[in-house]
Formats: C-alpha cells, sequence, structure tokens
C-alpha cells in the first residue's frame, strides 16, 4: 500500500494518530484542572513505567489540555548529569510568558519575571558550564532586573516555594494555573527532588494553582518517596503500562479505517503476540505492516512478511543503541540477567543470583549495576533486585 498514507508513527515521544488506552488518565488530568483553577485542592500527578509505553507522549498530551485550558505550561527533560535550577527555571519562565500576553498590568509580570530571573541565577557555576555544554546557553529574563529577597537564597527548597507562589499568583490574577512537566523525573538527583517535593507540598498547602505533573521509570514512585516521606500523598500515581488487547486493535484500526483499510482477524491476532500491546511496539510493527500489505484487508501473512524488517528495526534502533552505550562488563550483567529472567519472563531478578550466575561476589558488581541504572537500562524497583526498563529487552539479548 501506499507509504505515504502510513499512519502509524514509531518515534521517541511523537503521539500516535489514535492515543489509544489513555481516556482515564485524560478524562482525570481534566477534572484536575478544573477543580485546581476553581480553587480546589487536588494532587499534582506522576506517570511512570518502561520505556516504549507512551510516558513522554501522555506527559504532552497532558500538557496539551492544560494549554487548551488557557495554563501557563513549561516542560524539561531531567538529567543525571545536570542541577534542577536552570532547566526549572527555563520552564517556569515559559510558563509566565504563556500567561503574560494576557495580564492587564505589565509590572505584575515583570515582577514575577524578576523572581524567575533571581532564582536562576543562584544556580552554581558547574551548573551553569553543564547546562551550556547540553546547547544553547539559555539566560534569565534580561529585560527585567532581578528580584532582590526573592527565590535567591540559594536554599532550592525555599527558593522553589517563592518562585511557585509568585508564578501561580500571576496565573490566578487571569482565574487559571501553571502546570510545570517534568519528563525522565528519575533522573533528578535525590536533594532536589525532596527540594521539589517540599516546595510542592507547601504549595499544595496554599492553595495556589500550580501542578508539577513528572513522568519517569518504574521505580520513581519509590525515589520520591525515598526523598520525602510524604510523597506518597503528595502525587496521584498512573501506573502506564501495556494497552490490552481492546485498546491495541483500536490503535491498530482506527488510523487504518481513516484510509479505508481494515484488518483480519487472525491479522490482529498476530500483530497483539508479537507486540504485547508495548505501544512503542505497537506503531512499529503496524508501520511495516502497512508497508508490505498489498490490499485491504491486511492479513496474518502481510504480518509474517514485515515481521523480519521490524524486528530489524528495532533490533538497530530501539534494543541496539541502548546495548551499544553499555560497557563490557555492563553487557555481561545484562546477560546475566537476560538468561536468568528467560524463566520468568523478564521479571526482576535477584542480584544475588546475577552474582552467581557469573561466578562473582556481588559487591564486585556493584559497579556495572550502578552504571546501567544511571544510564537508564535496568532499575532497581526492589531491595536486592533489578530488571530491565526496555520491554523485551531479555529476548533481545538472548537472540544476540
Amino acid at each position: 500500500m501506499d507509504p505515504i498514507r502510513n499512519p502509524y508513527a514509531p518515534g521517541a515521544g511523537q503521539r500516535p494518530p489514535e492515543l489509544a488506552g489513555r481516556d482515564r488518565e485524560l478524562e482525570q488530568f481534566e477534572v484536575t484542572l478544573e477543580r485546581v483553577a476553581a480553587g480546589r485542592p487536588e494532587r499534582s500527578m506522576v506517570l511512570s513505567g518502561l520505556r516504549g509505553v507512551g510516558k513522554t507522549v501522555l506527559l504532552n498530551a497532558l500538557r496539551g489540555q492544560a494549554v487548551r485550558r488557557a495554563w501557563g505550561t513549561g516542560k524539561l527533560e531531567a538529567r543525571p548529569d545536570q542541577g534542577l535550577r536552570i532547566p526549572l527555571a527555563q520552564a517556569v519562565h515559559a510558563a509566565v510568558r504563556e500567561v503574560a500576553h494576557r495580564h492587564r498590568d505589565p509590572d505584575r509580570v515583570d515582577e514575577v519575571a524578576g523572581v524567575v530571573k533571581s532564582f536562576a541565577l543562584r544556580a552554581g557555576l558547574d551548573e551553569r558550564r553543564a547546562a551550556s555544554a547540553k546547547g544553547p546557553r539559555w539566560t534569565p529574563p534580561v529585560d527585567v532586573p532581578a528580584a532582590k529577597g526573592r527565590a535567591d537564597s540559594g536554599d532550592l527548597e525555599l527558593d522553589l516555594v517563592e518562585l511557585f507562589t509568585d508564578v501561580a499568583a500571576l496565573a490566578q490574577d487571569l482565574g487559571v494555573g501553571v502546570g510545570i512537566f517534568i519528563d525522565e523525573m528519575q533522573d533528578i538527583a535525590t536533594p532536589e527532588l525532596a527540594a521539589l517535593c517540599g516546595a510542592g507540598h507547601e504549595i499544595s498547602q496554599q492553595g495556589a494553582p500550580l501542578l508539577v505533573v513528572g513522568a519517569g521509570l518504574p521505580h520513581l514512585p519509590v525515589a520520591l518517596a525515598a526523598s520525602k516521606s510524604y510523597a506518597e500523598r503528595l502525587f496521584r500515581y498512573a501506573s502506564v503500562d501495556r494497552l490490552p488487547r481492546e485498546m491495541a486493535d483500536r490503535a491498530w484500526t482506527v488510523p487504518a479505517a481513516t484510509e479505508g483499510v481494515a484488518f483480519e482477524a487472525d491479522a490482529l491476532d498476530e500483530l497483539y503476540r508479537l507486540t504485547d500491546g508495548y505501544p512503542y511496539f505497537v506503531q512499529a510493527y503496524g508501520k511495516v505492516t502497512w508497508d508490505a500489505a498489498v490490499g485491504s484487508p491486511i492479513t496474518a501473512a502481510d504480518v509474517h512478511e514485515a515481521a523480519p524488517a521490524a524486528e530489524a528495526e528495532l533490533a538497530v534502533g530501539f534494543f541496539g543503541a541502548r546495548y551499544d552505550r553499555a560497557t563490557p562488563a555492563e553487557r555481561d550483567y545484562m546477560s546475566a540477567m537476560a538468561d536468568l529472567g528467560a524463566e520468568h519472563g523478564d521479571a526482576a531478578v535477584a542480584t544475588s543470583e546475577i552474582a552467581r550466575h557469573l561466578g562473582r561476589r556481588p559487591q564486585s558488581l556493584s559497579p556495572a549495576r550502578d552504571g546501567l541504572i544511571k544510564k537508564g537500562l535496568v532499575y532497581a524497583g526492589e531491595r536486592g533486585s533489578v530488571a530491565f526498563t526496555v520491554p523485551h529487552f531479555g529476548r533481545f539479548l538472548r537472540s544476540r
């Protein structure tokens, strides 16, 4: 069939043509936006799940809902080697800009922009150098003076409380709120995560219209709870998982129907068997199957013909790129995880079992484990065990 009309979109954070299986989260967030804007208490939100399940897509969709409600919004992606102050200042500055043009008091807008500037200028030299190394150097608003004695103490939690308070008040003047959306939230250092939770706790007690919406790997809720004991009550947690069969079918059939194309039932059976309903795989196999099909309806034979192309593409881009980032010792560690996980569907594996499998002392494997966690390839969801952050990664390793 015509590849130009192919409706499927496998990509990092790229919204699929049919965002299937996420209706509940979208509906709940609509209610949250309305309640917060009306001054009613509501919790911020955290999305967690494996890579490729659509966390970033959903995070962007939630931000889109806030934008349609005329909220001020900003987004950042946390990185393990970068402090929080500068990227958060960028995100907050974006949110201020989104509401500033509708505010009737330019002087008040400038005052809040000055607070953003004072907050950013408290970043340490190392943090500023790290931020500049990642891309074009960002400078805080240059057309306003930095506020004195506001969000500039150097204590991140205190500064965040003052920053969030002032920015939320600016939005409240317009009857809306502010949403800060943070991707890869698990990469925020524990002290900074604690400061963010502490500030969010204070803001929620004030009833200020500001939400922090985070997305990260499955251990993000554990990391939040470790940073502040009340984090489990501060956020509403949503586990983003693979799609059930009905929703996966919808993700394939609805976009195809817009192009006048249908699927035979056995083709959908085979697609679901191959993908397990993981959204990235759903899009990847859908795309190559469309290109391989000769016409409508798409058959199981079309799926079988296309499957090797999907597997080859995933092996290079989705799995291979991650495998290539690992050191030889880290690859040995992951191979042991894959061998041991084969018996129970690549679920979490005890680190003591990995040590026995490799004939090593557990302590000697700590650098490899810690390196893999830092690179986002595995996570320690429970004490004494690790699991892959990427679905089917064990299967990929065993096929090498």
